[in-house]
């Protein structure tokens, strides 16, 4: 059941879950939306999805045998190469020391099982804007240093070597 993205379906969420009828569920929800979906059905796999192939997103299930949700949440932020995916930690524990254990792993934000469709497709909307946005400041962040770097270069080349004003910047 793993959908790889397409043109149609640039937007691609990973749904890791060990309850295949939930993944299932909400990998069915996502689709009708018009995303792309890929799934894992425990930590271990999710990890491994997400170094192969990065989503946009993930659904992550917060209690599952052996890596907790919190164990690969906390992975995939102290992981600089991951750490600006949203995760949304799903989970049916409802207790405030489960989502402070959530949001001290990183956890943008929560789902409480049973997902309620409106609010799973509101969560994930609202994420994904927020993800396009900081993708986005990144992008021009970049852009700007490039920008620097070249102005930079070009003032230090009027009083030294080019290739010394290069190994300079």
């Amino acid at each position: 059941m793993n959908d790889r993205r397409t043109e149609a379906a640039p937007y691609c969420v990973l749904v890791v879950d060990d309850d295949p009828d939930m993944v299932a569920y909400l990998a069915l929800m996502l689709k009708r939306e018009g995303m792309g979906v890929e799934t894992a059905g425990s930590g271990e796999a999710a990890l491994m999805r997400v170094m192969t192939s990065p989503p946009d997103l993930v659904l992550l299930d917060v209690m599952m045998p052996g890596m907790s949700g919190f164990d690969v949440c906390r992975q995939l932020k102290g992981d600089e190469t991951t750490a600006l995916i949203p995760i949304v930690l799903v989970t049916a524990l409802e207790d405030s020391e489960s989502r402070v254990r959530g949001i001290e792993a990183g956890a943008d934000d929560f789902l409480s099982k049973p997902v309620r469709r409106e609010e799973l497709i509101a969560r994930v909307k609202t994420l994904r804007r927020l993800h396009e946005t900081r993708k986005e400041l990144e992008s021009r962040r970049l852009a700007a240093e490039v920008q620097r770097k070249e102005a930079i270069r070009k003032a230090f080349s009027r009083y030294i070597s080019p290739r010394l004003a290069d190994r300079l910047v």
